[in-house]
């Protein structure tokens, strides 16, 4: 590796430890990602953003550390270091494999955090999907702060930038004004709020790390919703585990489509292609 100066002097800052070199990382959709290695031997991932929208890295260091506290919950890099225009990261080194066992202790480790609950329906503070801002103010039930905090803002957003019709976001909108009957009543979970396959790291420790959080007090069954919508290997052996260790409400596998509108909308907004479509064909299915 070699050594850039201005990425290792401002790690240096942070950290109150030498950088010996450091590499680009590949992959990264929004920030830059370096890898880091310390003069205490340790390895680092470094995520920089020029001009980071306000709260940017903070908030996600404040996710991964809620997550974080939850002992038996789901493994999560330590925060090493978190400023407006940076975040260092402990470094998780991935694997090619993927046991069957790994997915197992998963799915129980998942059903911890969650169990361990949350203050309430939201967030203490706002925070970020991908670039977009995330609301996090709490509301007094999921129906309302996933109404109100997820769906709409988006569904709003992506009429704005024609990457939905409006035939699909009457859909989507019909399925709003139903969600209090729609969805069971729960208490709030502890959420990763954005837990897609490329959040989960299988790692050299043959567990499985999350990152890029969030994190809010919320419905169970969105993170579930966001597993399922793109994937995951022995997803199935996962939902056992969970089940087993916390059990699901009867008909959840039939709600999925209810939480995966909100990333859905996120990506019409983002990417549009046919995401809007698929928010509309989801949706239809509830009205």
């Amino acid at each position: 590796m070699a050594r850039q100066p201005l990425v290792a002097k401002r790690a240096e800052e942070l950290l109150g430890a030498s950088v010996v070199a450091t590499s680009p990382v590949a992959g990264g959709d929004i920030a830059t990602a370096t890898r880091l290695r310390l003069s205490t031997g340790q390895t680092a991932l470094m995520k920089t953003l020029p001009h980071a929208p306000e709260g940017f890295f903070e908030a996600e260091a404040a996710g991964l550390r809620w997550l974080s506290a939850v002992e038996g919950g789901v493994p999560l890099p330590d925060v090493l270091g978190a400023a407006s225009d940076c975040l260092i990261l402990e470094w998780v080194e991935q694997s090619a494999k993927t046991p069957i066992e790994a997915a197992a202790a998963f799915g129980q480790q998942l059903a911890t955090t969650h169990a361990a609950g949350a203050d309430g329906w939201g967030l203490d503070h706002d925070g970020y999907i991908g670039r977009l801002p995330l609301p996090n103010k709490t509301a007094g039930s999921w129906p309302e702060f996933y109404a109100v905090r997820r769906v709409l803002p988006y569904l709003k957003l992506a009429r704005d930038r024609d990457a939905i019709t409006e035939e699909d976001a009457a859909s989507v909108e019909a399925v709003v004004g139903r969600l209090t009957d729609l969805l069971p009543d729960e208490q709030p979970a502890r959420l990763h709020g954005d837990l897609w396959n490329g959040n989960c790291l299988w790692g050299q420790d043959l567990a499985i790390h999350v990152i890029d959080p969030a994190a809010h007090g919320g419905h169970r069954e969105v993170d579930l919703a966001m597993l399922h919508l793109f994937g995951l290997t022995h997803l199935p052996r996962v939902m056992a585990a969970y089940d087993e260790a916390t059990p699901l409400a009867e008909g959840w596998e039939d709600r999925l489509g209810i939480h995966q509108l909100f990333p859905l909308l996120v990506h019409a907004c983002m990417f549009g292609g046919g995401y809007g479509a698929r928010a509309g064909a989801v949706a239809a299915r509830y009205t």
